[in-house]
């Protein structure tokens, strides 16, 4: 996906032959930021992709998250050490969005809702009924291929995801394992249990991540969004840092931790972090 140099930024016809949908070109290079829309109509009541200051990630990264300059990575969602997991501000949440940074700011991939039909829209709308829901959510590249599907199945008590290739080839699950106190995960691949997500506080808003031998691989630490977006919108802003390269697929369900962590728990209540 490539377009000539000298294209000025704005919204085009979606390279992948995507029908009726627009990609932001930011001048350099087509981004994950897609629209609904024909060629020559600017997106409604939107002009330019959301916005996002690399200031800013760099700060809730090094400030927030207390996680230093990182040297490696290759500038994609399976070779950065660090990523930043923002989802998009709403005040009200029918399709669950976030946007994915390297450590610098860059935008390297996204996570978009798919598959949901009107009546669960309206039934996201009207009720608080989301953890009864089937979700069903893409991890995509800065160029909008997707990369991983995670669904989770409607529950009850416990949450469990599962985690496929785009072909539906099947990667592994990450299982809730507790209700009560501090909520731990288990990371299972072929029946069997090769990793653990375990909460640091009762309130689950940071984990550690750890191999079959309980040594920390990768940590998420949530990071505060703002009295305003705490109070009034659904979004919610997190720091994966993983600590040395893994092998597949635990690299694979270790990226979609921090997505597994939000859709599990949080989409069911709202806390201050």
């Amino acid at each position: 996906m490539t377009s000539p140099t000298n294209t000025p930024p704005g919204w085009y016809a979606d390279p992948q032959g995507t029908p009726n949908q627009l990609r932001w070109w930011d001048g350099a290079q087509w981004t994950a930021h897609t629209h609904a829309g024909q060629p020559g109509q600017p997106p409604p009541q939107q002009a330019a992709p959301p916005n996002h200051n690399p200031g800013k990630v760099q700060h809730q990264v090094q400030q927030q998250a207390h996680v230093g300059p990182s040297a490696g990575g290759g500038g994609t969602l399976f070779t950065e050490p660090v990523l930043v997991v923002n989802q998009k501000a709403k005040l009200i949440e029918l399709t669950n969005e976030y946007s994915v940074f390297d450590q610098h700011g860059r935008t390297i991939g996204s996570v978009v809702q798919v598959g949901q039909s009107t009546l669960k829209k309206v039934a996201r709308f009207v009720s608080s009924l989301d953890q009864f829901m089937t979700h069903r959510l893409e991890i995509r590249d800065a160029n909008g291929q997707p990369h991983l599907v995670l669904t989770r199945p409607a529950k009850f008590v416990k949450s469990k995801v599962q985690v496929t290739r785009p072909d539906g080839q099947p990667v592994g699950e990450i299982v809730q394992q507790n209700v009560f106190g501090k909520i731990n995960f288990g990371i299972h691949v072929n029946g069997q249990q090769v990793g653990a997500i375990k909460a640091e506080n009762w309130r689950a808003w940071n984990f550690a991540i750890v191999d079959h031998t309980d040594s920390e691989v990768a940590r998420i630490t949530k990071t505060w969004e703002g009295l305003a977006k705490t109070m009034f919108t659904t979004a919610d802003n997190y720091v994966l840092q993983i600590h040395r390269q893994l092998p597949d697929p635990l690299l694979s369900l270790v990226i979609a931790t921090a997505l597994t962590v939000d859709t599990a728990l949080k989409q069911d209540s709202r806390g201050f972090g």
